[in-house]
């Protein structure tokens, strides 16, 4: 809002005391192009409740066009039936949304590009790595040949490719087999990362279990020193404890979820998506291309 020099919505959001959510809107927005901001992270289901009841809140007050401006997008890693009688709960979500009445999604770093398609609605997929990569190239200057970006797994290797070519480096790739959920081991590093100081990148880190145990292998493999980098800092469970132990340097994150004093490490710099979202929000309401900020 303050980039965008607008003054935030004016509205209540509150719980009766059986814990239902209570949306109440304080200014009229009849005609209007109306932006709800929320990140279904921790509490996922509150979050994503109050975005369902607040757009259903608009929609009734007769707004132009609602758009679910949604950072970091909870459930998208259920997108499949990895067993018999899974349910698929981001296209549930993707359902919810697009019935409390959104007329647009805009998003970043979905965990599997093709969730776009779960929507019935225009999607805006922003991505990360132009921020990311911006931070690392300023840092890194002309000594790229001293670095070299890595992916944790095998799932984020065109991730991990499309970052390495704004840096001009080289790319590595470690091959782990998951035992079972949220427990993964380390097999082996495709690539010599011997003498080099080493880019771990990913989309979000959860317990921290896969790109801890990446920077361990990394260095037991004759890594200089390892940095790590991510979209979403969910870190649930033992994911402070393990980052605070691990090997890696330096973990940078983006803004998508807020991380409280009590989550933030010595080893955490938080990076802001305001601008990139503000610039993404100024073109959806003028209709203008998106593309080209994906640069």
């Amino acid at each position: 809002c303050d980039i965008l020099e607008q003054p935030m919505g004016r509205s209540d959001v509150t719980k009766f005391s059986d814990g239902e959510i209570s949306v109440s809107l304080k200014e009229s927005v009849r005609g209007k192009d109306c932006f709800v901001i929320q990140s279904t992270s921790d509490p996922v289901n509150d979050n994503l409740m109050e975005m369902l009841i607040m757009i259903d809140a608009l929609k009734r007050a007769s707004a132009s066009r609602i758009t679910a401006v949604i950072p970091y997008m909870g459930y998208a890693r259920q997108d499949r039936k990895a067993k018999a009688r899974d349910p698929i709960s981001a296209k549930l979500c993707a359902d919810l949304i697009t019935t409390a009445g959104a007329d647009r999604v805009l998003t970043m770093d979905l965990h599997a590009a093709q969730i776009q398609g779960f929507f019935n609605i225009p999607v805006d997929h922003l991505l990360g790595a132009p921020i990311l990569a911006k931070y690392f190239k300023e840092k890194m200057g002309d000594k790229n040949d001293e670095y070299m970006c890595v992916s944790p797994d095998l799932g984020s290797v065109t991730r991990v490719r499309n970052f390495a070519q704004r840096l001009d480096c080289p790319i590595a790739i470690i091959d782990k087999r998951r035992q079972k959920a949220n427990v993964s081991e380390v097999m082996n590093i495709i690539g010599d990362v011997s003498g080099k100081k080493i880019l771990l990148i990913d989309d979000m880190v959860d317990t921290a279990g896969t790109i801890c145990n990446a920077a361990e292998a990394l260095m037991k493999h004759g890594a200089l020193e390892v940095s790590a980098c991510a979209t979403h800092a969910v870190l649930s469970g033992p994911a402070l404890q393990r980052i605070e132990a691990s090997p890696i340097k330096e973990f940078i994150f983006l803004d998508t979820i807020h991380l409280g004093k009590e989550k933030m490490l010595d080893k955490f710099t938080i990076l802001s998506t305001a601008p990139y979202f503000a610039d993404a929000i100024r073109r959806v309401y003028s209709d203008e291309p998106i593309s080209i900020i994906f640069d």
